[in-house]
């Protein structure tokens, strides 16, 4: 692919040409950023251009009943700790993993602001909660119209870490916003790795999971024990609830829901010779091959989520592996 499309919410620092992006909150920009390139202010341009541009790059094909155009758009939202050059690297990867898994699809990121510092991790989750409201009136707000008007493009999410809580957000703030409440949306695929919300939060009982689960059509979360990052007894995550990314799902989550428990393969992996970005026990999804199969059977949703061949059951649960 000639261009990489991201909707990025940080504020811009410098100016001139030393204009950047910043860790700071700040209008929505959508960036068309070159091959090879870290993304710039320089590299905004129009919202239209951008929607129309994505468009047909997720069209895959027509429906013969309608003459619509059909495809698939993946919107990858990353963590806390991540800078834009970091976060871009992850797109590229993701895609290319995605492609040579067989997914035809687009794929384009949300940018939210987040410091490359651990210690900003408090910080980064109230910039979370605020720029869920960008996703919600940029990104669900700008392919909800789109489907209104009978489009046929599949729109799926990935959130990763802090990703999560920012889709779960916007879902939720979405139901309260007239404009978009009112108008007939449904994301297809949502999926959450190292998932950074409470597994209680993705109860059905629970409000805050309610919106997100009435706004899908499937909801996949893989899971990792092992991800230690993810632990209670981190300082900064001190007084916590268990995290879906490490405990799964709850019991009562809703049937729209799958967990995916990846421990027993994530055993398998030697870090040494994985490639990824981060931390290994929380960031090994991308840069792995086995997950890619594994979202690209879960986005064409061709296959029952207990038949995905990247999965065996075991006592009642669906566990990642290799594809035989």
């Amino acid at each position: 692919m000639s261009e990489d499309y991201v909707i990025c919410v940080r504020n811009i620092v410098g100016v001139g040409q030393d204009q950047r992006f910043g860790t700071e909150p700040g209008p929505t920009r959508f960036l068309r950023v070159p091959s090879g390139e870290a993304p710039q202010p320089a590299h905004q341009i129009a919202k239209r251009e951008w929607i129309d541009a994505v468009l047909q790059r997720a069209s895959t094909g027509t429906n013969p009943l309608t003459g619509i155009p059909t495809g698939d758009v993946l919107v990858f939202i990353h963590g806390y700790n991540n800078s834009p050059e970091i976060s871009l690297q992850r797109h590229r990867r993701l895609e290319a993993d995605l492609r040579e898994a067989g997914y035809q699809g687009a794929v384009v990121s949300f940018d939210w602001p987040s410091a490359q510092s651990v210690l900003n991790y408090l910080e980064d989750r109230d910039d979370a909660k605020a720029t869920a409201r960008r996703l919600r009136d940029d990104g669900i707000s700008l392919f909800s119209t789109r489907q209104a008007k009978g489009c046929e493009i599949n729109v799926h999410v990935l959130g990763h870490s802090t990703g999560a809580y920012v889709i779960r957000e916007a879902f939720s703030q979405a139901d309260e916003k007239r404009s978009i409440k009112e108008t007939p949306w449904t994301v297809s695929q949502v999926a959450l790795i190292g998932g950074d919300i409470s597994s209680r939060s993705l109860s059905l009982l629970d409000a805050r999971g309610k919106s997100l689960y009435r706004h899908c059509i499937r909801l996949t979360n893989y899971q990792n024990p092992y991800d230690w990052v993810l632990k209670l007894s981190n300082t900064k995550r001190f007084g916590v609830a268990p995290r879906v990314g490490r405990v799964g799902l709850p019991d009562d989550a809703s049937s729209k829901a799958v967990n995916v428990d990846c421990g027993p393969y994530f055993r398998t992996l030697d870090e040494e010779q994985a490639e990824y970005y981060g931390t290994f026990a929380h960031s090994w999804h991308i840069g792995n091959k086995v997950f890619a199969k594994d979202l690209c059977y879960t986005l064409q949703g061709n296959i029952d989520r207990a038949r995905i061949p990247t999965r065996r059951r075991e006592n009642g649960r669906l566990i990642l592996m290799e594809e035989r």
